[in-house]
């Protein structure tokens, strides 16, 4: 009688501690993609010649309203311009502008669609190209 006082706790207890298992690694919740964050982060990514963030702030909210986005929030200090583009779909992106040494931008946008992540590299390419352009024009037109 003794020993099943004893291992009834002793039970309870197992079973709480499977209960607080870590799931397997096969389950990787914030990666969401079969690519690599890394190959993400390149065609995500561009680096522009030019010491001058709020340039290269001013130059993404102006590509980013000429692509017909909506700014929700920027904000110099931390280097993010925020947007949502209403077609009959949503699309969200956010760009983030950082400093890389004194004569260097790096540039990152994040789009979604609807509530899905935009992996297509091409339709970052393309707004990296209308981004260049931009601060091609800003540059050459004396803004």
């Amino acid at each position: 009688m003794k020993s099943l006082s004893i291992l009834a706790p002793l039970f309870a207890g197992l079973i709480l501690l499977a209960g607080c298992a870590m799931p397997s690694t096969d389950q990787r919740i914030l990666d969401t993609g079969s690519e690599s964050q890394l190959q993400k982060r390149s065609y995500q990514s561009r680096m522009f010649e030019t010491g001058d963030k709020e340039k290269v702030m001013r130059a993404v909210i102006s590509t980013l309203q000429d692509l017909g986005f909506i700014i929700d929030r920027a904000d110099l200090v931390l280097g993010t311009v925020s947007g949502t583009k209403l077609d009959y779909n949503q699309i969200k992106i956010t760009v983030s502008v950082r400093p890389r040494g004194e004569e260097q931008m790096l540039v990152r946008a994040n789009a979604q669609f609807n509530l899905y992540p935009i992996e297509d590299p091409q339709q970052y390419q393309d707004f990296f190209s209308s981004l260049e352009k931009s601060l091609f024009l800003t540059a050459h037109a004396g803004e």
